[in-house]
């Protein structure tokens, strides 16, 4: 019986902790730890009978760097288990030559499966880079301070916004944040490479979507597709409105409409809403060297809903910034060319079945639409927002008329009817229609 307890218990401190988060680079089984008070409060649950119980051991508090808390929404109070999204690491997502190995194969399947269950996933950066974001995220919070007079930020006595375009010139009173530029390479940088892993996860070629994509380095003379967004707020949030900044404010959340956002925050204050409608805090364990990825609906139209947009919001209940001093962001939006063409092709290439409301379309008109939806929601009396994840699930006149069997036989109802309202009009024919 002594031997018995004795393997019981040792079986039982040698739990695996509670899953926690990990890179991609390390998806393998985590290390033993050597002593109990190590491991997480979460993991000493005795897995026999209450006669085998263990003793009380004292337990350092959770590392709130590890662990992903979702927040109950107004509309949700009921306590929710806790999310874990997945960390992969920036280096096992990007794109190499030669066979696949594990740490990329591993990647890939961790940062498809958390989009998959939470519409989200954080992307790890290296040392220079993480270190790249941290100067970029002080260096904007400076620039904001340094600009306000007298609490007015640009016009907003409580947010400050700058749009960055690659390309753009800047012209003598247009300042703008250090490190801008830099900042935006080593974001898109990122942001392709998890839109490769994303096409490779949907078993598609790793570079399919590049044609939607600015050519890398831009041309002489053009200015970037995608933006850079740095936003601060020094008071707290009320709604969710502007969230990250640069878009309609809606009470209910927002919905990308690119291919992707990449976001890196201070301070946690970001929620996303997962497929099963609940709200949580995504960002909650994120560092300055964290990128939190949410999908937009292009991304959704190109994959024929495949992988669905994602609707965020500020936590309104969540106080800006620790120690109330505000919140920085820096969010790269990942958009196509105006010009590009949305094919779902591809998709079929591979097998999936697409939907009928799929149809081929300009990203010009389908940013159109979009923005006509956003100012229909957004002009509500109750002022409510819905996400729609599919745009197209009803097809709209310009869709249908986008397809050429629809168009040709769209021409022929019209002449048609113009040949009959021509010979029921003219007197000449001899045709007494009205008699």
């Amino acid at each position: 019986m002594i031997q018995h307890h004795h393997q019981h218990q040792q079986t039982s401190t040698t739990l695996a902790p509670h899953p926690i988060p990990l890179s991609a680079s390390t998806h393998r089984s985590p290390a033993t730890p050597s002593h109990t008070q190590s491991l997480s409060p979460l993991s000493l649950v005795p897995l026999t009978s209450s006669s085998h119980r263990l003793p009380p051991t004292p337990t350092p508090p959770l590392l709130l760097d590890h662990v992903i808390s979702p927040i109950a929404s107004a509309a949700h109070h009921s306590a929710e288990p806790a999310l874990m999204l997945a960390r992969v690491s920036f280096s096992d997502i990007a794109t190499y030559d030669g066979a696949p190995c594990g740490p990329y194969l591993r990647a890939v399947e961790a940062l498809a499966g958390s989009l998959m269950r939470h519409n989200a996933a954080v992307i790890e950066l290296g040392g220079a880079e993480a270190s790249l974001m941290r100067c970029g995220l002080e260096a904007a919070r400076l620039y904001f301070r340094s600009r306000s007079q007298n609490g007015v930020v640009k016009g907003c006595s409580s947010r400050g916004i700058y749009m960055y375009r690659a390309g753009r010139p800047v012209e003598d009173w247009d300042s703008s944040p250090p490190c801008m530029a830099e900042i935006f390479r080593c974001m898109g940088k990122a942001a392709r490479s998890a839109l490769c892993a994303i096409a490779r996860h949907l078993r598609l070629r790793s570079d399919v979507f590049n044609q939607l994509l600015d050519d890398t380095p831009l041309p002489a003379g053009e200015v970037s597709s995608s933006v850079l967004v740095a936003t601060y707020s020094h008071t707290s949030l009320q709604n969710g409105k502007g969230a990250i900044g640069g878009g309609k404010l809606a009470v209910s959340g927002e919905v990308e409409k690119g291919l992707l956002t990449l976001i890196s925050s201070d301070s946690p204050g970001l929620q996303v809403c997962d497929p099963n409608g609940h709200w949580f805090l995504a960002d909650c364990s994120s560092a300055p060297g964290d990128l939190l990825l949410i999908t937009g609906k292009t991304l959704s139209h190109t994959t024929a809903g495949l992988r669905p947009a994602a609707s965020y919001r500020a936590a309104s209940d969540y106080s800006s910034g620790a120690n109330s001093g505000g919140r920085t962001s820096l969010a790269f939006r990942l958009m196509p060319q105006g010009n590009a063409i949305l094919d779902c092709s591809p998709i079929a290439a591979a097998g999936h079945v697409i939907p009928p409301s799929y149809v081929p379309i300009s990203v010009s008109q389908f940013m159109d639409d979009l923005s006509a939806e956003e100012d229909v929601n957004c002009n509500r009396p109750d002022n409510t927002y819905v996400a729609q994840n599919d745009v197209n699930k009803e097809p709209s006149l310009r869709s249908v008329l986008s397809d050429p069997l629809s168009l040709v036989l769209s021409l022929l109802l019209f002449f048609s009817l113009c040949m009959l309202d021509f010979i029921y009009w003219h007197p000449r024919l001899g045709y007494n229609f009205k008699s």
